[in-house]
């Protein structure tokens, strides 16, 4: 199995692409810290794994709170007896506008976005310096490679996280700690529908969302939406090994969308 022995953390994992990696990492062998904000969620993930031979340990956390993302890669290390890699997936969509825009939700959006993964990331770098290497996994998005037209602050913020994983990279590469971002196109998750129905998008007061959402990926060179286990099996390929040679990267998986 390619992660056999691996101890490690995905945020996000109740739904998507968080879940997804969750149980894909759990089948490939790893110990699973499967953490989200959503209880319920949780305890399904978890269920799933152990019923299916794995180990997972769920934890319920807000990571809008420093204290919660610092907890979090704590307990897993604490449960499992280590580190090896930390899948930092949550995010948030942001706000649509400039002109006239929220700052609550503008800042809501750095958190999620960025804050929670420098926070949580302080912790994890020791921990996984001791197994002697190991991957840290950041989720930015095709909007942090090429800006997007409706998601300005999203873009920023993704940008931002790839600028943060390539210079990490070059810091923490002669410690064998390896460090990438993958970055999805549109993908079949709950968060495709959190970003098409933005209040503040006076472009889609009045609009049919369920008829808009079919139409998302039409225009994806592969004529598809990617499906969240998708970006997991490349998730899983850049926490594993099999990319022992891979630092600083910033994968597409979007279907052709920024070739």
């Amino acid at each position: 199995m390619r992660l056999e022995g691996k101890i490690g953390i995905v945020t996000a994992a109740a739904s998507g692409m968080g879940r997804a990696g969750a149980l894909r990492f759990a089948e490939e062998g790893a110990k699973v810290g499967v953490v989200d904000v959503d209880a319920a969620g949780v305890e399904r993930v978890v269920n799933q794994i152990t019923q299916a031979g794995g180990e997972a340990k769920g934890i319920v956390a807000d990571l809008t709170k420093d204290s919660e993302s610092r907890r979090m890669v704590q307990e897993t290390a604490d449960a499992f007896g280590g580190l090896d890699f930390v899948w930092n997936h949550v995010g948030h969509p942001g706000p649509s506008r400039v002109e006239g825009v929220d700052m609550a939700d503008f800042d809501l959006a750095i958190i999620l976005n960025l804050r929670t993964l420098v926070v949580a990331t302080d912790v994890a770098i020791p921990l996984i310096r001791k197994r002697g290497g190991g991957s840290l996994l950041y989720t930015a998005s095709t909007s942090g490679i090429r800006g997007s037209l409706k998601s300005p602050i999203y873009s920023m913020a993704k940008f931002g996280v790839i600028g943060f994983a390539k210079s990490l990279a070059k810091r923490l590469a002669p410690e064998n700690i390896r460090v990438n971002a993958v970055c999805p196109g549109t993908t079949e998750t709950p968060m495709l529908r959190a970003f098409t129905a933005r209040p503040d998008q006076d472009e889609m007061k009045g609009k049919d969302i369920d008829a808009l959402l079919q139409n998302r990926g039409s225009d994806v060179p592969m004529r598809r939406r990617a499906q969240p286990e998708e970006i997991a099996n490349a998730a899983l390929f850049l926490v594993s090994d099999e990319a022992s040679y891979v630092t600083g990267a910033a994968l597409s998986v979007d279907g052709g969308t920024t070739a």
